[in-house]
């Protein structure tokens, strides 16, 4: 057992070291901006506060060791509303296989819709009509990914996930494709309901547009939550019908400054959920804000965000089953 305690405080030490390398590390762009954006309500209403508590299939977008949850089935898809009547839409589906470990599936999609080309060969004027260079032709760029995952518990406190995606990006002129990694870890500390996690997405290979490279959106997270109250092992006090979950991650990603997630979610008889977060340290973010339902293996999840005057805010609908 002391042994396990060494191995698990050296993995992270080595996660904390690797945060602060990419300190030094950063670069103004990074490719395949799209893996930045996750559809899943639950996870944006607590502004990504999701490395210890993502449960299910969904999981597999944030740290893929959650996928032991599943006690058998477990589907998911999320819808979100974004920027400029940009949709993206995300699909999971996880299945656990006894004494060997759970397997799933993902997929994601950014759907752009349709963009009138222009050219400054077409611009002026035209039968007397003044043409801002629109050339007939409409175009839609659309960037998805495809993966794979598999996670197993060690023991009865360490949890280990992997998943293996491919990502396309159609740009209509230039289309690249590329093979990428996310692995993460959960540990429950075995004091009260205490959980530390760590997750590292989009691993893998720079992307070459025409005579430049651009490394993918890699991102670390370490986090934390714990119950204060509910009806196992809280901080603070027992209850069967309240519980009150709090989380935190420290965000590092491959283009920007260190994050920091804070996230709340209050759940009453395990079927009405409340939640808030709020992420620190960035130009455009601001409240967020969600509430679900769940009865008999169905959820149903909202989540409103605001990014700001400029950007406005955003909504997300993510609908799971998962059968036991």
């Amino acid at each position: 057992m002391k042994l396990k305690k060494y191995v698990l405080l050296l993995i992270l030490l080595q996660l904390f070291t690797s945060a602060n390398s990419f300190a030094f590390e950063k670069v103004g762009t990074t490719s395949f901006q799209f893996l930045k954006v996750i559809a899943n309500a639950r996870a944006s209403s607590l502004a990504g506060a999701y490395t210890t508590i993502g449960m299910g299939s969904e999981s597999m977008f944030w740290n893929p060791a959650g996928l032991t949850t599943v006690s058998k089935f477990d589907v998911s898809i999320d819808y979100l509303d974004w920027f400029l009547d940009v949709a993206h839409y995300s699909f999971s589906a996880a299945y656990t296989l006894k004494g060997v470990g759970t397997f799933g599936v993902m997929g994601m999609m950014a759907d752009v819709g349709e963009i009138e080309e222009t050219k400054v060969s077409h611009l002026g004027y035209q039968n007397g009509v003044y043409n801002p260079g629109l050339t007939g032709y409409k175009f839609s760029p659309k960037s998805m990914a495809f993966g794979v995952s598999f996670a197993r518990n060690l023991n009865d406190r360490f949890t280990f996930g992997v998943n293996v995606k491919y990502v396309y990006e159609d740009l209509v002129y230039y289309n690249k494709g590329a093979l990428c990694f996310d692995g993460g870890m959960l540990f429950k500390t075995g004091f009260k309901s205490i959980v530390v996690g760590a997750s590292i997405r989009n691993f893998g290979q720079e992307i070459t547009y025409i005579d430049k490279n651009y490394p993918l959106p890699q991102t670390l997270n370490i986090g934390v939550s714990a119950h204060l109250f509910s009806d196992d092992n809280p901080i603070i006090s027992t209850s069967d019908d309240h519980a009150l979950l709090i989380s935190t991650d420290i965000i590092q990603p491959r283009d920007y400054d260190q994050q920091y997630a804070i996230g709340v979610e209050y759940s009453f008889l395990k079927m009405l959920y409340m939640r808030g977060g709020v992420l620190l340290n960035t130009d455009n973010g601001g409240l967020n804000l969600g509430a679900g339902v769940s009865f008999q293996g169905t959820k149903v999840d909202y989540s409103f965000s605001d990014h700001g005057e400029y950007l406005g805010s955003v909504h997300r609908i993510s609908v799971s089953l998962s059968i036991k």
